[in-house]
Formats: structure tokens, C-alpha cells, sequence
């Protein structure tokens, strides 16, 4: 079992370069492992989910860091099912979105909302979340306009009987609505918001917000408020939490067969959203690249990555670090 020759394959292990930050900080922790630790050379061909599914089905594509299947599952089971790629390992079992507010305002003697634990509590904190533009009514921070979550977030603000009390704030741009959270965190200042991870916002201030209780997360009724326009919401239909959706490592099956050592290392591969969003956030603190803060946190976390390879690999890839 050859371990210094990228396990004989005998050309580049080719990555999905999927354009988000996770996905690269996940293919930055890979790639330097493969090429520092089994002597691989990496390629990353740059894309969004579908063309490099389609890509990784031909074969132009090795190995997926961020496979999110059920985002694609008519496309994924037919691939599978032909044979053409597997899935091999998780990612990170804990992709989340929820809604957010700040722990100062719920914890503590002298919290401004203590008793604010759910959903159904919020009538009660509206002017606690007060809305400048809007007195009278608090502001919730939806997802970004235009965006599949904005659209479910007004959903549940209807379907959780909201909609009298909150007002449906909806940032125009990503970085809009990630200053707005951190700067209102970072300063105590009260915030009711919508926020998803892994995401550098939650590696900052994920240890400074409580996430609030939904009603737990049932498929039919997901899949129901999801077919349902939004003008036909009401607080009579049910609405649940968001799905937890682990994040899947997937691999071309050719890939698979050729170089079995690569795959026993990806299938081990694990980490969870939370320290992929310390990772991010290092990103954003430091203006890192992804490779950059890739290598910081296996300098920083050595037991962890270790787990996931043969010592002989574990000690090429942890001289490389220390060199």
C-alpha cells in the first residue's frame, strides 16, 4: 500500500472548488493532508453544486468536501444509483439555521427578556427587539432578500402568529445582515435574528447567542409550509424548526477504486459546524485565504486530524506543519 505516491493514482486528486467558504476551508484541510502526507498533488476546479456534481459523475471531479444531498437528492440518487459516485464520509453532521438572539438579553438576573425561550414568547419581548422605523413592534432580522430562507423566515413569522408584533426586516446583502448581528453582539444591544452555519458570524458570536425553541422539526409538516405561497400562511398552519442536514464527503467511484488509502482517510475526515466556523472566522479576522486558516487550525488541533490517518502519514503531514 503505496503511502508517499498518492497511493499510485498517478496524477492530481482533482477537488469540487465549490464557491463557498466552508467548502474551501474543508478542501484546504484535505488537500494539505493528501499533498503533505500521502505526496498527492491537488487541483480544485472552481463551480456551484450542480455543474460539479454533474462534473465529479463524468469524472472530471475526484472528491466533493461539502456534498449537501438533500439540497440535490433527485440528481444524487440517480448518480448513485448508476453507480458513478458514493458517498464516503460526513463533513459535519450539524449544518444549522435557526433564529437567534443575544445571551445577555436571556440569561442573567438582569436580562431584559428573561423568559424568552421560544417562538411562542417572542408577543411578549416585542418591545424589548423594538423596531426604530416601526415603534410598537419589534424587528426580526430575516435572511437575505431574494433567498430561499427569506422567504421561508416570513412563512414562519406568519404561520408562529408574528406578523402583528414583529416587523419583517430584510437585509439587501449578506454583509449587510452579518455587520448588523456582530455589531449588535459585540456591543449588547438587543438583536432577533436569522442566521445559518457554518459561517464566520457564528464562529464570532456563536458562543454569545441562545438559539430559540421552535417545534421540532417534522418532514410532512416542513414539506407542506414549503409548497404553501406565502400569502396562504397563517398562524393556524404548522411550522416546525429547520432540518439539521449533515454534510456529506462524496467521491467518484472511480476515484474510490483507484486510490482506497485516499478514501480510508476522507471516510474518517470529521469535523463539526462550530469549528469549521472558528475557522471562517479566522478567515474573516485575519483577511486569511482559505488555505491559510487551514493551516492554522491543524497547527492548532493536531490530536483531532491525526485521528483521521495512519501515524507514517500523521508525522510526514506534522513535520510539514512545524517546517
Amino acid at each position: 500500500m503505496a503511502q508517499d505516491d498518492c497511493d499510485g493514482l498517478g496524477r492530481p486528486v482533482v477537488f469540487a472548488g465549490l464557491d463557498w467558504d466552508s467548502n474551501s476551508f474543508n478542501n484546504g484541510i484535505a488537500a494539505y493532508i493528501l499533498e503533505n502526507g500521502y505526496g498527492c498533488d491537488t487541483e480544485s476546479i472552481p463551480g456551484s453544486t450542480i455543474p460539479l456534481l454533474n462534473g465529479m459523475i463524468r469524472g472530471d471531479i475526484d472528491v466533493t468536501m461539502e456534498m449537501w444531498i438533500p439540497n440535490v437528492k433527485d440528481a444524487w440518487d440517480k448518480a448513485a444509483a448508476d453507480g458513478a459516485v458514493a458517498e464516503v464520509g460526513t463533513s459535519y453532521p450539524d449544518a444549522t439555521q435557526a433564529w437567534y438572539v443575544p445571551k445577555f438579553m436571556v440569561e442573567g438576573d438582569d436580562a431584559p427578556a428573561a423568559g424568552l425561550k421560544s417562538v411562542a414568547d417572542l408577543p411578549k419581548f416585542k418591545d424589548e427587539f423594538e423596531d426604530p422605523e416601526e415603534p410598537g413592534k419589534g424587528r426580526f432580522y430575516n435572511c437575505i432578500l431574494g433567498w430561499g430562507c427569506e422567504v421561508l423566515n416570513t412563512k414562519k413569522l406568519r404561520a408562529y402568529g408574528l406578523t402583528e408584533d414583529y416587523t419583517n426586516f430584510r437585509p439587501g446583502t449578506g454583509g449587510a445582515l452579518a455587520s448588523a448581528i456582530e455589531s449588535a453582539v459585540l456591543r449588547k444591544k438587543p438583536i432577533l435574528f436569522y442566521y445559518w452555519g457554518p459561517t464566520w458570524v457564528l464562529g464570532k458570536v456563536g458562543d454569545q447567542v441562545v438559539q430559540l425553541d421552535e417545534p421540532a422539526y417534522d418532514e410532512a409538516e416542513w414539506t407542506a409550509l414549503g409548497d404553501l405561497a406565502v400569502e396562504d400562511v397563517t398562524a393556524d398552519t404548522p411550522a416546525t424548526a429547520y432540518p439539521t442536514i449533515s454534510v456529506s464527503i462524496a467521491v467518484n467511484t472511480d476515484f474510490q477504486e483507484a486510490a482506497p488509502s485516499l478514501v480510508d482517510f476522507l471516510s474518517k475526515y470529521e469535523l463539526d459546524a462550530q469549528t469549521i466556523s472558528k475557522g471562517l472566522a479566522y478567515m474573516q479576522d485575519e483577511s486569511a485565504t482559505a488555505d491559510e486558516a487551514a493551516e492554522w487550525w491543524m497547527k492548532n488541533n493536531v490530536e483531532t486530524w491525526k485521528a483521521w490517518v495512519p501515524e507514517e502519514i500523521a508525522a510526514k503531514v506534522e513535520s510539514s506543519l512545524s517546517s
